[in-house]
């Protein structure tokens, strides 16, 4: 069977399927919600109560565990986990991918005499040791060096999927240094907490408890039917399409957004949901997004780090429901070009359980000097940061999405709103006296009621906007890791708010009164930082010119932007803070670098491949067809002319591409330029001779399932 005749073939079954009715939620969202993790509330069921008091202090409080209470949690959880059906452990790692990695041990041990017994101890729940070696790691682990450690990571419950107990754990190797994302997230809750918890005594508050980050990440995505996906080498190797014309129709009746959910998506929904309830993810929003065959799902408020851990557990189980369903889940972040991007965006706030989120302006924030101290601090990390902001979401796949159709420019830039800015401008003249209020509105119909008004609006070209009681960086992107983001986010405010309590503390030292020493700071920060804030629109070219005399900088690509890890102030920032070592900071800076090259050569290949075995051999098959018919018609002689001259295009575009990938480079930078400067707009060269091709040749000819096809869903 041709690949033609398997496209037709596709189109038409998927036409002719009926669509499965969705199975219900009939459980209690009760019972079902963390049906399958050793939370709390099961380890307080089955632990002594010694034991669980101990393992509590260390989950919240940061307290060494000790040996014997690990033995006893091991035994407790081995009992639980296999009477929810596991016979396997694996401890799930984070390494410097954008994916998990784990492995399966088996419960069942041999006796020796003939039998087994189910053993897991307090050791091997602790710590595990997979090959530090085999994953990306800058130069840290060699093969001839390459052992390496997971250490169990306590503040995040284990949970079952299917017959397996998995474990979060951190990645370290040998010599101790971090090898993956949890490790220096935890790092940085931790100089985090420190900072802040300073800001809060200064405060006068006598209890204080832990300060952590909140995070709340919203996940884009598309759904393609999986017969479809099959058939473009280019979505199954590259996550993307890397050839498609535009549709007659896309997103332009800008009535996707919010739409109706096609049935079978639905269907998919609910079992997707079922899923991460009984992980005790808190799924709470689903809807259409703006393409179309592009959805959204987005949970509650959660630590940051067990937002995180399950952010990544979110994108395994997406992928792996889809399956079920006969899709595939794309999180690129660009895999159709002309629409919408996928974006994850990332809802940041920080607080505890004495004094409350540290973001909350109230309704009068003129008046609140602890909110404003906090928001002048996070201000204050983004103008002073925001080169590494833009490195740690930078990648070849972010560098489609940035800049057009709702993502965020390259500028990394803070929208705070007319309120807060109205505050902000009165504390640079030297002090906040009055705050806009929220208002109400009429909306002029006597059958609707009046609604409350917010004080500021929303500004979806902004990548870090203020949107009421939090800050959501809306510039990360839809495949990432969170975790990346909220390390270089939680560490650039520790060291602000650091900055901010050493002030203050001076201030007061030398006898001023708190009142005037928070006065003073907020002024200073309010004027130092003001070029940061930008309310506008990120899109125009206005603010391109204005954010370049302003100083901010305007990273468009990830070759442009890495280097942001190498500079004197992040080395500097990290290390200060015991975040990420010099050498640490050095291998992710090497290791983001190197992905780039790889996913970029990995697509220019694909790119000649394609275009010489698929779609070029179509364009020759129809030049025979065209050329047999241009004796007796002028329009097949004319058509034959526009096919033969893109047909043209695109076999020389393909021979320069395949020249510049023979390009030695002296090492990864060079090649990662060479890539972005030569390589990438060749490609973009030879897809655009592809892409007329494809309007031009007989459909019944056209090899590849189109964006017609792929993304309209029924």
């Amino acid at each position: 069977m041709t690949g033609i005749s398997v496209r037709k073939q596709a189109v038409a079954e998927i036409a002719s399927q009926a669509v499965a009715p969705f199975a219900k939620i009939t459980e209690s969202p009760d019972d079902l919600f963390g049906s399958n993790v050793f939370s709390l509330a099961e380890m307080k069921a089955k632990l002594p109560k010694d034991v669980f008091r101990s393992l509590k202090k260390t989950i919240e409080k940061g307290e060494v565990l000790n040996a014997a209470v690990a033995d006893t949690v091991a035994s407790a959880m081995r009992e639980w986990a296999m009477a929810k059906g596991a016979t396997h452990y694996a401890h799930l790692f984070y390494p410097l991918t954008s994916a998990t990695a784990e492995k399966h041990d088996s419960f069942i041990t041999p006796d020796g005499e003939g039998g087994a017994v189910s053993e897991f101890s307090g050791k091997l729940l602790i710590q595990g040791e997979p090959d530090a070696s085999s994953f990306p790691n800058g130069g840290i682990r060699q093969t001839s060096e390459a052992r390496g450690y997971t250490a169990w990571d306590v503040t995040s419950p284990a949970f079952v999927i299917d017959s397996t107990l998995y474990i979060p754990t951190a990645f370290v190797s040998w010599t101790g240094e971090a090898l993956d994302k949890k490790t220096p997230l935890l790092r940085s809750q931790q100089a985090l907490n420190r900072q802040a918890t300073r800001i809060l005594k200064l405060f006068g508050h006598e209890e204080i408890a832990n300060v952590v980050a909140f995070a709340g990440p919203e996940q884009e995505y598309f759904l393609v039917d999986r017969r479809f996906f099959m058939s473009r080498p280019d979505l199954l190797s590259a996550g993307r399409t890397l050839f498609g014309a535009k549709p007659p129709r896309g997103q332009e009746f800008e009535d996707l957004y919010f739409g109706q959910i096609p049935e079978r998506v639905i269907a998919y929904m609910v079992d997707l949901e079922r899923e991460l309830l009984k992980l005790g993810i808190p799924a709470k929003t689903r809807h259409n997004e703006v393409a179309p065959g592009q959805f959204e799902i987005a949970p509650v408020f959660e630590s940051a780090n067990m937002a995180a851990d399950h952010q990544q557990m979110s994108m395994v189980m997406m992928r792996k429901l889809a399956i079920r369903h006969g899709f595939e889940c794309l999180t690129h972040e660009k895999p159709f070009a002309g629409v919408n991007g996928s974006g994850k965006h990332v809802n940041f706030s920080f607080g505890n359980s004495t004094q409350g989120n540290m973001l909350d302006p109230g309704d009068t924030p003129h008046e609140n000097a602890q909110f404003l101290v906090f928001c002048a601090g996070v201000i204050r990390a983004v103008h002073k940061h925001g080169g590494l902001l833009r490195a740690a979401i930078a990648s070849a796949q972010n560098d489609h999405r940035l800049g057009a159709n709702e993502a965020p420019p390259a500028i990394i830039s803070v929208f705070l709103g007319e309120q807060l800015s109205d505050v902000f401008d009165q504390l640079k003249a030297g002090g906040a006296k009055n705050s806009k209020s929220k208002g109400i509105m009429e909306i002029g119909v006597d059958t609707l009621p009046k609604l409350p008004k917010d004080a500021g609006d929303r500004n979806r070209t902004s990548p870090f906007a203020f949107t009421g009681n939090r800050f959501e960086f809306r510039a990360v992107g839809g495949g990432q890791s969170i975790a990346g983001p909220l390390i270089a986010l939680q560490t650039a405010i520790a060291e602000a708010l650091d900055y901010i309590a050493g002030k203050l503390e001076a201030s007061i030292g030398s006898g001023k009164t708190l009142n005037v020493s928070i006065q003073t700071v907020l002024t200073e920060l309010a004027n130092e930082h003001a070029a940061v804030v930008f309310n506008g629109n990120g899109y125009s070219e206005e603010w391109h010119q204005e954010a370049e005399k302003r100083g901010l900088l305007n990273l468009k690509t990830t070759v442009d932007a890495l280097p942001q890890l190498n500079t004197p102030e992040t080395i500097k920032l990290f290390d200060k803070y015991n975040v990420l070592t010099p050498r640490e900071l050095k291998s992710r800076h090497d290791i983001y670098l190197e992905t780039y090259v790889k996913q970029v050569l990995v697509e220019a290949k694909l790119v000649v491949k394609m275009g010489k075995t698929i779609i070029l051999p179509a364009a020759i098959r129809y030049q025979a067809e065209l050329g047999a018919a241009s004796a007796s018609s002028n329009a097949a002689k004319k058509l034959l002319g526009e096919v033969s001259g893109y047909a043209d295009k695109l076999d020389s575009g393909l021979a320069s591409l395949e020249k510049a990938l023979g390009h030695e480079s002296s090492d990864v930078a060079s090649e990662a330029k060479h890539l972005k400067e030569e390589v990438l707009p060749l490609m973009l060269s030879v897809r655009g001779a592809a892409d007329a091709l494809e309007g031009l040749i007989a459909d019944d000819l056209w090899p590849l399932p189109t964006y017609q096809e792929m993304l309209f869903i029924r």
